[in-house]
């Protein structure tokens, strides 16, 4: 925790602490290593849910991910501009565009999933697989209850 900001000891103890420095470094490893592929996480995650999703309504996919409509559109830009994504008039609702990968998304993604998985990686070194199944089943326990 080299970089880390000092805490009192106190503090650095907390869960709600830890979590936080863990995120930050998982979000740093991760961000350099879709950077060397020229991706962004926001991207990433929209170029993955666009793969998962199918062919999709703009409005939808910000929906789903959260993302203001105007963030939203200037992403799509960005990958449609690098071939990554297709933007056609929606089928359903001509006034609409339906957003789907195109086949050097496809490849690109699967090299930033790559990226991905080995900063995980990274991340999680220090521990077991086992310890790494359980952080992950505690963490969505903690991430998925209610409140």
């Amino acid at each position: 925790m080299a970089d880390t900001p000092y805490a009192p000891s106190r503090i650095r103890a907390l869960p709600s602490w830890l979590l936080g420095r863990a995120a930050a470094r998982g979000h740093r490893l991760v961000a350099d290593a879709l950077a060397a592929e020229g991706m962004r996480m926001m991207h990433h995650a929209v170029l993955s849910a666009v793969d998962e999703l199918g062919p999709v309504s703009q409005a939808e996919l910000g929906r789903t991910l959260a993302i203001d409509p105007k963030d939203m559109v200037a992403i799509v830009n960005d990958l449609q501009q690098d071939g990554l994504v297709t933007r056609t008039p929606d089928p359903k609702d001509r006034r609409k565009n339906a957003v789907e990968i195109s086949a050097d998304g496809r490849r690109r993604l699967r090299r930033t999933q790559q990226l991905g998985d080995e900063a995980n990686a990274e991340l999680t070194a220090a521990l077991t697989p086992a310890e790494r199944e359980q952080l992950i089943a505690l963490l969505t326990r903690i991430a998925l209850s209610a409140g």
